[in-house]
């Protein structure tokens, strides 16, 4: 497959993905929560929070540092998945509730290079092969409502705002 001039090489398995140029999409291991939730923060911080209120930048800081998101991981409630460059972690997403995406960030310097996409495709594949579901939502971010239109996903509804937290609910078919 090729995403934005990246081609992707798959294995037969869940396992790993790796494009050409080295990047892997994998499981995250629970050494890497951490990193993958300070990586989520400083993302966020740098692309998003502008677009929140003080309420909403709080509430987003809370959820990737919260104790019940890490024991949900430890329990295979919340399904984690990295992009990892050489040994660095350079992006993440998180799956809850079996098919929505909680969580996607990539380290700036790797945006636009498919990353996203890969990403993208990774969780889809998680959510076809282990829950059946043919379908895969998100709560776009301002900021990140044309990535998600130019992956596939369609809005199910307008912006909304819970605790200072703006969002465009969205659906992909898969």
């Amino acid at each position: 497959m090729i995403y934005h001039g990246v081609n992707f090489r798959y294995e037969s398995t869940m396992a790993v993905r790796e494009i050409l140029d080295g990047i892997v999409f994998r499981r995250a291991h629970i050494s890497e929560w951490d990193t993958c939730m300070e990586l989520a923060w400083r993302t966020f911080l740098k692309y998003e929070a502008s677009d929140y209120t003080e309420e909403g930048i709080e509430n987003f800081r809370e959820f990737v540092t919260e104790d019940k998101l890490k024991e949900m991981f430890l329990n295979g409630e919340y399904r984690l998945f990295v992009a990892e460059y050489g040994s660095r972690i350079i992006g993440m997403g998180s799956l809850r509730e079996k098919s929505h995406i909680s969580l996607l960030f990539v380290e700036s310097r790797y945006h636009y290079m498919g990353v996203g996409r890969g990403l993208i495709d990774t969780l889809a594949d998680s959510v076809r092969t282990e829950t059946g579901d043919t379908a895969m939502t998100v709560n776009a971010a301002p900021y990140a409502l044309g990535f998600y239109h130019r992956v596939g996903f369609a809005d199910t509804d307008t912006e909304q705002d819970t605790d200072g937290i703006r969002y465009t609910p969205m659906v992909l078919k898969l």
